[in-house]
């Protein structure tokens, strides 16, 4: 499981790097029209919000890789009761089981 914890958080790192580097300024200074750049920044606004869900998921995953070994770990942080081991193998940085994700 910490293998996979491990690989899950190093693609993660490269797709929070991948959309920093996309992320970039809309600079004035291109030659490009109005409506070419009204659809620079929509696609800036896109590229940003993938960022933070990248960020939140690889914090997840940073906080699951620390709390694997602990007692509780794979517990639903909401109602207390085991998440299922599949949801775990999916998505190990779930800290809710499905019910309480909902």
């Amino acid at each position: 499981m910490k293998v996979k914890i491990r690989k899950k958080i190093e693609k993660t790192r490269k797709k929070v790097i991948s959309y920093e580097n996309m992320s970039g300024p809309v600079t004035p200074d291109v030659s490009i029209g109005r409506v070419s750049r009204m659809d620079a920044i929509n696609n800036k606004s896109i590229v940003e919000s993938a960022l933070r869900e990248a960020r939140g998921q690889l914090s997840l995953l940073e906080y699951a890789l620390v709390n694997i070994d602990k007692e509780d770990f794979g517990h639903c942080q909401n109602c207390g009761q085991k998440i299922p081991l599949g949801r775990i193998l999916i998505q190990p940085e779930s800290v809710y089981c499905v019910r309480c994700a909902q």
